[in-house]
């Protein structure tokens, strides 16, 4: 009897424990429940990289996006909260060099500004004013047979990834409250 009893026990407590708070990462969000729509306008651009503000402002839209719980639209005026951001550096710079002294590997740098502001309270719910992301390329060897061609590709890749990283760091850091 007294074990039928401490199985009960035990099978009650652990019916109990299963709305302990715990989500699956990457799934939970600290919002305000009435933050619904979400404004991402473009980001600025204060390099003199051409368009590299519109990639980033792309990857995050679809991060909202992907995450299923927010319409998200590209302007600050009728949302609920709104996503700004400025592109204020980016950098590539050699990190190896061959036996000829040619870079053989780059880095690349990305600083950035970004505030999430609902626009209900006034309240900023998360900033981060120097933001800043890496990314690593080796140059394939036809670059340093005179195709420059393999450079920029190698570098425009990298940035795409360099903005995909941004847009979950930034996304989750907003919906988790990092």
């Amino acid at each position: 009897m007294r074990i039928i009893l401490n199985a009960c026990l035990v099978l009650a407590l652990a019916l109990s424990s299963g709305a302990c708070g715990y989500s699956l990462a990457g799934r939970g969000s600290f919002l305000p429940a009435y933050i619904r729509t979400i404004g991402v306008p473009q980001f600025g651009n204060e390099t003199p990289y051409f368009e590299v503000e519109r990639r980033f402002t792309e990857r995050v839209r679809s991060e909202f996006i992907g995450r299923g719980r927010y319409q998200v639209l590209p302007q600050e005026v009728g949302v609920d909260a709104v996503l700004r951001g400025t592109i204020s550096g980016l950098s590539i710079v050699p990190a190896n060099f061959n036996e000829n002294q040619q870079a053989t590997r780059y880095v690349i740098f990305i600083n950035t500004r970004i505030s999430f502001v609902d626009l209900k309270s006034g309240k900023t719910l998360w900033e981060n004013p120097a933001m800043v992301f890496r990314e690593e390329y080796d140059l394939p060897a036809d670059t340093q047979a005179g195709n420059p061609s393999a450079f920029f590709g190698q570098s425009s890749n990298a940035l795409e990834r360099v903005a995909n990283d941004f847009a979950r760091s930034v996304v989750s850091a907003i919906l988790e409250a990092f």
